[in-house]
C-alpha cells in the first residue's frame, strides 16, 4: 500500500517546501501534466520536473495527460522522471509503451471512468503500473467515482490470476474514506492531492489514508 501525494494540490509559490513537508510519509511524487488539449486545463512540464529532482529522491511517478506524449517523453525522462503514465484513449500504446522502455523509465498506462477494461487488457503484461481514474482527468478536487469500482477488481483479479507485477493506482477524490473502497477493491498505490496538501498536518493526513488502505486491503470479496 503506497501513498503518491499529488503536487497538483501543493503550493506551487513554495512547491519544494511543500514537498519536503510530506517526504515523511510519500513513497511516490504524483506530478500531473496536462496540455490544455487532451484535458481542458494547463498545468506543469518537465522544467518543474527538473526542479523537483533536484530537491527529493522520491519517484517522480508522471501521469501524461496530454495529446502527443511522444514527444515529450524524451525530455520527462531527461528530467528525472522515474516513471511516466500516458493514456490509452489517444492511441499508439504498444509504440508509448516501447519508447518508454527504451527511454529506460517505467511503463505506465492510465485509463478513464468511462473506459471498459477491453480497451487496456492487452496490455496488462506490457507495464509496470496501471491508473485507473476516479474522476475524469483534468481538474483537481472532484468527487470520487464509486462506479469505477468494479472495474478495479476486475484488473485487480486479472492481475492476480496472470500472476503480473502491475501496480494498481487510482486517483481522483482519494480520501482516508474513499480510499477504503478502492483499497478493498484491489488498488495498491493510492494518489492524494488535497486530501494530504490541504490538511493542517499533511503528514499525519497521509498516514490516516495509508493505515486506512491497509486496514481494508485484500483479500476482496
Amino acid at each position: 500500500m503506497r501513498l503518491a501525494p499529488s503536487i497538483l494540490a501543493a503550493d506551487f509559490a513554495a512547491l519544494g517546501t511543500a514537498v519536503e513537508g510530506v517526504s515523511a510519509v510519500a513513497d511516490l511524487l504524483h506530478v500531473d501534466v496536462m496540455d490544455g488539449h487532451f484535458v481542458p486545463n494547463i498545468s506543469l512540464g518537465p522544467p518543474v520536473v527538473t526542479s523537483l529532482r533536484k530537491h527529493t529522491d522520491l519517484y517522480l511517478d508522471c501521469h501524461l495527460m496530454i495529446s502527443d506524449p511522444a514527444a515529450y517523453l524524451p525530455a520527462f525522462a531527461e528530467a528525472g522522471a522515474n516513471g511516466c503514465s500516458v493514456h490509452v484513449e489517444i492511441g499508439r500504446t504498444g509504440e508509448l509503451i516501447g519508447q518508454m522502455r527504451e527511454l529506460g523509465i517505467d511503463a505506465g498506462l492510465a485509463v478513464n471512468p468511462d473506459t471498459p477494461f477491453d480497451a487496456f487488457a492487452e496490455y496488462l503484461d506490457q507495464i509496470d503500473l496501471l491508473l485507473l481514474m476516479t474522476v475524469f482527468p483534468g481538474f483537481g478536487g472532484q468527487a470520487f467515482m464509486p462506479e469505477v469500482l468494479p472495474k478495479i477488481r476486475r484488473v485487480a483479479d486479472e492481475v492476480e490470476r496472470r500472476g503480473l507485477p502491475v501496480a494498481i493506482q487510482v486517483d481522483g477524490g482519494i480520501d482516508e474514506r474513499t480510499v477504503q473502497d478502492v483499497a478493498g477493491a484491489g488498488a495498491t498505490v493510492f494518489v492524494a492531492g488535497s486530501a494530504v496538501f490541504g490538511a493542517t498536518d499533511p503528514v499525519a493526513a497521509g498516514r490516516r489514508i495509508r493505515e486506512a488502505a491497509i486496514a481494508a486491503g485484500p483479500p476482496r470479496p
